[in-house]
This record gives structure tokens, C-alpha cells and sequence, in this order.
């Protein structure tokens, strides 16, 4: 396993983690205002995962389909699909050393190049900021035994799933 592979899955898995805690909160709770990220655990959930399908359909010169499914089952299934799609561009670029290679982000007016590896580190950082976010709404929500979100919670859980 590479650091791609590290970093992939563990923003993918503490994603999937945060989103299977909200599952424990009623709808209240999950669009409760906070002032702080975009200010309902469901709206800043909803950003993580359109900012993954949004970059990785711009990086792969696919069409941006936004999926406005914002039920907890519907986002952790957009989950899965923008991780692979992530981890289908970005293992692309690394398997062939594209990292510096330019796109075009037609998003941008006017559009700008960017490199692949500078997108993809953003899309990961940007998840990690936001996340930090929900797990303070759930602090505020009194919800108890967060997760800590960090690189070796995420290792240390895959390797025990393996030896299961």
C-alpha cells in the first residue's frame, strides 16, 4: 500500500464512519443549524461528497451529474461511488506519473488549468477540513465516542478487518 492508497482510504472510511453516526440522529439533529461549515451536519456531509464527484468528474473529462440525494442511505451511496471514482482518477495519475500534468476546471470563470496532483491533494484536505467540522456539530449534539478521524484509527481498523 502506497501513501495514495492511505490517503484515499482513510477519507473515504472516516467519511463513511461520520456518515454511519449520523444514523443514529434524528432529522432534527441532522439539519440543526450550527455556526460553522455549512452549517447542518447533512448540508456539510452533502459537501464533502459533491466536492469529490464534482472534482473527479472535471479530472476525468466526465460529465458533473449532481445527485441531490441527501438522505443518510443516499449519501453514504454517493460516497462509495465518488470514492472509486477518485480512486480511479488518482490512480490513473499516479500510475503514470501525471501528477503534474495540466486539466481544465471549466468551473472556474474563466476556466484555469490545474495540475492533477494539486486537485486530488485538495480534494482530500478539503474533505479532512470539513469533517473536522461535523465531528464539532456532534460534540454539540452530545454525541458520544467520536472517532478520532486520524490516519491510524483508519489503519489500525482496516488491518483488524483483514485478520477477521
Amino acid at each position: 500500500m502506497d501513501l495514495l492508497d492511505r490517503l484515499l482510504g482513510h477519507d473515504a472510511w472516516t467519511t463513511r464512519k461520520l456518515l454511519e453516526l449520523c444514523d443514529t440522529l434524528d432529522e432534527q439533529s441532522l439539519d440543526q443549524e450550527f455556526d460553522i461549515g455549512h452549517r447542518t451536519l447533512r448540508r456539510t456531509l452533502d459537501h464533502i461528497i459533491s466536492n469529490m464527484e464534482i472534482w473527479s468528474a472535471m479530472m476525468s473529462e466526465q460529465p458533473i451529474i449532481r445527485n441531490q440525494d441527501r438522505t443518510l442511505a443516499g449519501m453514504l451511496d454517493r460516497l462509495s461511488k465518488a470514492a472509486g471514482q477518485l480512486e480511479t482518477i488518482s490512480r490513473k495519475v499516479a500510475d503514470t506519473n501525471a501528477w503534474n500534468a495540466l486539466w481544465t476546471d471549466h468551473l472556474d470563470d474563466p476556466p484555469q488549468q490545474k495540475t492533477f496532483g494539486t486537485a486530488i491533494a485538495h480534494v482530500i484536505t478539503h474533505s479532512m477540513h470539513h469533517r473536522a467540522q461535523v465531528l464539532h456539530m456532534l460534540r454539540l449534539l452530545d454525541v458520544e465516542s467520536l472517532p478520532e478521524g486520524d490516519v491510524f484509527s483508519w489503519e489500525s481498523a482496516i488491518c483488524k478487518n483483514k485478520k477477521e
